[in-house]
């Protein structure tokens, strides 16, 4: 299923485009750092008060991501041990996400520290992965937070056409936590059924898994957010969640989803809708990349990212 990496690609490329305003919860400073422009992705001005990566590159939820499919494009073989090898590569001692985890660290016992950290953010999930790796556990995913790293990481073996219960070994690889894996698989279905020609997968999962125990919070929830439909976005990812951790970033994402028509539109206003950005577009440039295809993704948004190249040159 290679020819489905643009899926993939249209999750890197949202991240890079959100990624300089990536965690700005303070809506007056966003809306400052927006203001008269309608295009405000890639800003060449890093605006993330936690973090600073140059523009082009992706966060932290992407990353993994490339992770396993630098994995994938290495072999077809051993990809769970290969996996857990090349995260403690990127991820582990020695590794620059390493390093600023240690000075986040100190920085924790500076009183009144209002600095950020110069270069990438290591999240909850892949601290925790990292060190159960070190410790060879059998079970290596992060269990302390419920958020959308397990997605990321298995989304191109998912597009290299493995079936869901070896997906769902690769979520398991990164987070063991019962509500994160849920809600990625949903978001794999939903996916699936944009890539196999719904018109509108939402409402096609919804009907499909209406009936099926394991997703009844997650279709309670996209019936929550469709009586919203007529809300402001911003307003409502105030209540749904603006932060990192599930349901909010999957229902704020999938209001962004039902009240836009387009990639760049779908990108735009939840960059505007602030807070974790980057987690609910990851979802949201898959989602639009596998319902209308690549070229549903702005060529100059691509040319912009620095990861597009090698995904590009396999699709």
């Amino acid at each position: 299923m290679r020819n489905n990496l643009h899926v993939f690609l249209g999750a890197t490329v949202a991240d890079a485009a959100a990624r300089p305003l990536h965690w700005v919860y303070d809506q007056k400073k966003l809306l400052n750092y927006i203001k008269g422009k309608k295009d405000f992705t890639f800003l060449k001005t890093n605006r993330s008060p936690f973090y600073n990566i140059k523009t082009g590159k992706v966060s932290g939820y992407n990353m993994i991501g490339q992770v396993m499919f630098d994995t994938l494009v290495e072999s077809p073989k051993n990809i769970e041990q290969r996996f857990k090898k090349n995260i403690l590569k990127k991820f582990g001692p020695g590794s620059i996400y390493w390093k600023n985890l240690r000075l986040r660290r100190k920085y924790k016992k500076v009183k009144d520290w209002r600095s950020i950290i110069k270069g990438p953010w290591i999240h909850q999930n892949i601290i925790e992965t990292v060190e159960n790796i070190k410790k060879s556990k059998n079970l290596t995913g992060g269990k302390k937070v419920n958020e959308s790293d397990g997605f990321c990481a298995a989304l191109p073996f998912f597009l290299y056409g493995y079936n869901f219960k070896e997906i769902e070994k690769i979520i398991k690889i990164v987070t063991v936590s019962k509500i994160s894996i849920k809600y990625a698989i949903s978001k794999f279905h939903i996916i699936d059924l944009a890539l196999k020609g719904s018109k509108d997968p939402i409402k096609d999962f919804e009907a499909k898994f209406k009936r099926n125990s394991y997703f009844k919070s997650v279709i309670e929830g996209i019936r929550k957010v469709k009586k919203f439909r007529n809300k402001p976005h911003t307003s409502i990812v105030k209540k749904l969640g603006m932060a990192c951790s599930y349901p909010g970033t999957f229902n704020s994402a999938v209001h962004s989803i039902l009240t836009t028509t387009s990639f760049k539109s779908a990108v735009l206003k939840t960059i505007k809708a602030g807070g974790c950005n980057c987690s609910r577009v990851n979802f949201i440039g898959s989602y639009y990349a596998a319902l209308k295809g690549k070229d549903s993704i702005p060529k100059s948004w691509i040319k912009k990212t620095m990861s597009a190249k090698k995904i590009l040159k396999i699709n």
